[in-house]
Formats: structure tokens, sequence, C-alpha cells
């Protein structure tokens, strides 16, 4: 199997050496750009598995370039995951809203940063199962082989993590899922986060499915969420 290939976009040159050289000894083929004006250049003819962008660059910065590659139908489903200082929760929040898959804040680990790849990597290989990996509610059909969300033929471009977590309270439809549980399960680490991460998530996974009237996915005010059956 080739290796996958990971875009890395920082202004640091010690950030970018730190991860490139972690990340190639990992089996990861890696190509690094100081701004994002560069990567975005010549994206079109080299389509990398994974894009780690940080937020705060010159030029384009990183949620604007995020905004540009959700919006752009040939990257709207490349993986990407924003550095950010610890500071900066607003920009986290937004970058989550724009449709980042995960987040990780400097200074930060990097093995922790090779675990959340490998489970963004795990997440998205093709499936070995049938087709009765198939829910189908009211309209909505969550197809798990093909990653897929489709209703009346329409279908529905999600992140990794808003497919995780349709997936996972389909899967349990008709049972209240608490915050705590759903980032257990859906972001599969040690996640040190806020739970306002889930909201976030099912905020705009609405939007997508015009859902604002909740026919879908059921808001149990200090508990959690629920799948409607």
């Amino acid at each position: 199997m080739a290796s996958k290939k990971i875009f890395i976009v920082d202004d640091e040159p010690h950030i970018i050496e730190l991860i490139k050289y972690n990340l190639e000894n990992s089996g990861y083929e890696i190509q690094t750009f100081n701004c994002a004006e560069d990567m975005l250049s010549i994206i079109s003819v080299q389509t990398p598995d994974m894009i780690i962008l940080d937020i705060m660059l010159p030029g384009i910065d990183g949620l604007a370039t995020a905004q540009k590659l959700r919006a752009n139908p040939q990257t709207a489903s490349i993986p990407i995951i924003m550095l950010t200082a610890a500071s900066e929760e607003i920009d986290r929040i937004l970058g989550l809203e724009i449709g980042a898959d995960d987040y990780i804040t400097k200074p930060f680990s990097v093995r922790e940063l090779i675990a959340r790849i490998k489970v963004i990597f795990r997440r998205i290989e093709p499936s070995s199962k049938t087709n009765s990996d198939v829910i189908k509610v009211k309209d909505l059909i969550i197809d798990i082989a093909k990653h897929q969300i489709s209703r009346n033929a329409q279908i529905f471009k999600l992140t990794l993590k808003e497919f995780d977590l349709i997936k996972e309270l389909a899967q349990n439809r008709g049972r209240v899922l608490s915050r705590d549980i759903l980032l257990d399960r859906v972001w599969g680490y040690d996640y040190c986060g806020e739970t306002r991460t889930v909201d976030v998530h099912i905020r705009h996974i609405r939007k997508i499915l015009d859902d604002e009237n909740e026919n879908y996915i059921e808001t149990i005010r200090g508990v959690g969420y629920k799948f409607k059956e």
C-alpha cells in the first residue's frame, strides 16, 4: 500500500521540521508549505490524503484556507487537522464550524499528533462490510460502507467527525447519548477538550441536513443528544 501523503502548512520552520521528521519516520510522505497560497496553488494537481494547517499564517490564514478547501468539491473531503495556540479558543470553535476534522494546540506532543492522524486514517479506510451497513431513518440513508449520507438522491458533504457523530447516534437511535460518551466514542482518544465541541459539530450537521427543527437529532437538555427513531 502506498504511503499516505500529508501536507503541512506552517510559517514556523522549527514546527515544520519537527512534524516532518517525525511523520516521515512514521512512514508518511510529507510536503511542506510556509503559506497557504503556495499549498492552494498546487493542490489541484497534487491532492494529499490529509492537511495539517496552522491557523495563524501570513496572507490567507488557516480558517480562510479551510473554508476554501471545504467549498471546493475536489478538496472538500480531505481531512484537516488545525494547529492553534492554546489561547485561541474562538479560532478552534470557528475551525470546527468551518469543517476541520480535528485540532491540536501548541505546544503539542508529536506522539499525540501521530495518534490523531492514525485515528482519522482508520476511519476513512474502505470498509469490507456489505450493504447491510445501511441505516435508514425516515428519508435519511446512512451508508456506513460508502461513508455517505443521502436524502432523496441528494448526497451531503460531511467531515469525518460529522459522519462518525451521525453514525454513532443513528446506530443508537432512540437512546440518549451524553456529550462525554460521544466525545469518547467519536474522537477515539483521550480527548481533553470541552464538550462544546460536540455541540459545534451537531449545530453544523443540522445546518447541512436542514434539521433546525430536530427532525433527526433531538437535543435532550442537560444530558446530550438522541437520534429519533
